[in-house]
């Protein structure tokens, strides 16, 4: 640290080992765990697993909130059918949006008096937008949350790891072996914010047949554990392509969904 440090890292162009940009959460806010959902590429079910984890924290007891930093892609109150309900106000701050089975949300979409129309913002905005989800919305006694983050390692993904105190993120991909160098970047940029790896779940992994109960490789052989083993990630989770599951989220009805697949990944964050 310089001896000229006014330890006031907003206002400070060095970069230090003591160098924190972490922003507060508002003063009503309760959060214990925050979790990224991140993926290298977009269209591999990041969003569906930042629901579903969401969702099997919930069943399991504890208090759980999505915050949705895909602020131009926002598809997160569609798979929760909260295609009407908007997010409100007061002096105090903003409040989340409510699901049917209570996991807090706050998402652009809710805020927008038309859901289809589009976010056409550059990207300090959206950066700004995704602190204020962090900084203004009021969190009450949250014990997980998870962050839909958009794919790459752009400005959100560097927002969110340098702005909000998150404990770890999970990687999402697919079985084509392009993945394993998309997942690297993601892995990369994680470990250089120092932010810890906790899983890695292929979507889309397989199709099993509902008559003779056979699994298809729709996409190929998977890679999973081999890009696992790469990167030193020790969890993992596959999740099959079910047209039950697709239809679930086309209907707004989530938090209906019967599946185990992701169990594993809620075991080890239960252990955290």
């Amino acid at each position: 640290m310089s001896e000229e440090c006014t330890h006031n890292c907003s206002t400070c162009n060095k970069n230090c080992s003591s160098r924190d940009l972490r922003e507060q959460p508002h003063s009503m806010s309760s959060v214990k765990k925050v979790i990224g959902i991140v993926s290298g590429k977009g269209g591999v079910g990041k969003s569906l697993v930042t629901s579903l984890l969401s969702v099997i924290m919930k069943r399991r007891g504890y208090n759980s909130a999505i915050l949705d930093a895909d602020i131009t892609g926002p598809s997160i109150p569609k798979v929760f059918g909260m295609n009407k309900e908007k997010a409100m106000g007061d002096e105090n701050g903003i409040y989340p949006v409510r699901t049917a089975t209570g996991i807090d949300m706050m998402s652009v979409n809710l805020l927008l008096e038309d859901e289809t129309e589009p976010v056409i913002w550059r990207g300090p905005v959206i950066a700004g937008t995704v602190k204020q989800f962090w900084t203004d919305v009021i969190w009450s006694d949250i014990d997980w949350m998870f962050v839909d983050m958009p794919p790459g390692t752009g400005d959100v993904p560097l927002t969110v790891f340098q702005s909000l105190p998150v404990d770890g993120i999970i990687v999402v991909t697919s079985p084509q072996e392009l993945v394993s160098m998309i997942v690297g970047k993601a892995v990369k940029m994680a470990n250089k914010m120092d932010i810890p790896v906790l899983g890695l779940v292929e979507n889309m992994s397989y199709f099993k047949c509902p008559d003779c109960g056979k699994e298809h490789k729709i996409y190929g052989d998977s890679h999973i554990e081999e890009v696992a083993a790469q990167y030193g990630i020790e969890n993992i989770a596959r999740l099959p392509i079910d047209p039950k599951l697709a239809a679930a989220c086309d209907k707004g009805a989530i938090e209906l969904f019967d599946g185990e697949w992701l169990d594993a990944i809620a075991d080890m964050l239960e252990k955290l």
